[in-house]
C-alpha cells in the first residue's frame, strides 16, 4: 500500500478518535470528582493524556501532508512520526506516575464512593475505548510509530477502564474501598511498561541506533 494513502487514512482515524476521546474525557473527570472514584478519575485523567497524545499523532500526519507540498522543507517522514510517537510515550509515562501518586495518597485518605454513577460512567468509557481501538486498528507490518502510539494509548485506556470497573464492583460488594486505588495502581504499572517500550522503539529511529532494543515484533 502507498505510504501516502496510509498517512491519509491514519490522519482521518486519529482525528475521529481525538474528538470522541475529548468528549469522554470531560465526562469521566467530572464524574470521577463528583463520585469520589479514584479509578474513574484516573481513567479520565489518563484519557486526557490520550487527547494530547493522539492529537499530537493527528498533527504529525497533518504536518507530513503540509511538508510534502512545500518546497522549503526536507524532513524525513519516519523522523516526524517517530518524534510524535516518542513524545506520546513521554506523556503516557508522566500521567502514569501522576495516577500512581494520587492512588497512593488515597490509601491514607479514602473517600466514600458513589458506586452506581462511577460504574455507569466507567462502562461508557470502556465502550468508547473499544470503538476507538477498532477505528485505530491497523496492519502492523505497514504501520509507523505514530499510529502505534495512538493505538497503544487507546489500549492503555481500555485497561484502566476495565480495572476501574472491576475495582469499583469489588469495592462496592465487599466494602473494601482501597481496592479502587489498587485497580488504578495495577493498570498504571502496566501502562508504564508499555510507555517505556514505545519510547525506546521510537528513539531507535530518531537517533538511528538500532541496538537500543532487540529487533522483534511487539504485539499491541
Amino acid at each position: 500500500m502507498n505510504p501516502d494513502n496510509n498517512n491519509s487514512k491514519f490522519e482521518n482515524k486519529t482525528k475521529i478518535v481525538v474528538i470522541i476521546t475529548a468528549i469522554t474525557m470531560v465526562v469521566e473527570i467530572v464524574f470521577g470528582i463528583t463520585t469520589h472514584s479514584m479509578a474513574l478519575l484516573a481513567d479520565g485523567i489518563h484519557m486526557g493524556s490520550h487527547v494530547l497524545a493522539i492529537g499530537l499523532s493527528w498533527l504529525a500526519y497533518v504536518m507530513i501532508r503540509k511538508v510534502e507540498k512545500s518546497q522549503k522543507y526536507d524532513a524525513k517522514e519516519s523522523k516526524i512520526l517517530s518524534l510524535s510517537g516518542y513524545t506520546s510515550g513521554i506523556i503516557l509515562l508522566i500521567f502514569s506516575f501522576a495516577i500512581i501518586v494520587e492512588a497512593i495518597e488515597r490509601f491514607s485518605n479514602p473517600l466514600n464512593i458513589k458506586f452506581f454513577e462511577a460504574i455507569f460512567v466507567a462502562i461508557i468509557g470502556l465502550i468508547i475505548n473499544i470503538i476507538s481501538a477498532f477505528i485505530l486498528h491497523h496492519n502492523h507490518d505497514q504501520s509507523d510509530h505514530n499510529i502505534k502510539a495512538a493505538y497503544l494509548h487507546v489500549l492503555a485506556d481500555t485497561l484502566t477502564s476495565l480495572s476501574a470497573i472491576f475495582g469499583l464492583l469489588i469495592s462496592k460488594y465487599f466494602n473494601v474501598l482501597y481496592l479502587d486505588s489498587v485497580a488504578a495502581l495495577i493498570s498504571s504499572i502496566v501502562i508504564l511498561k508499555w510507555s517505556v517500550g514505545l519510547i525506546i522503539q521510537s528513539a531507535n529511529v530518531l537517533i538511528d541506533f538500532k541496538s537500543l532494543m532487540p529487533n522483534k515484533k511487539t504485539n499491541t
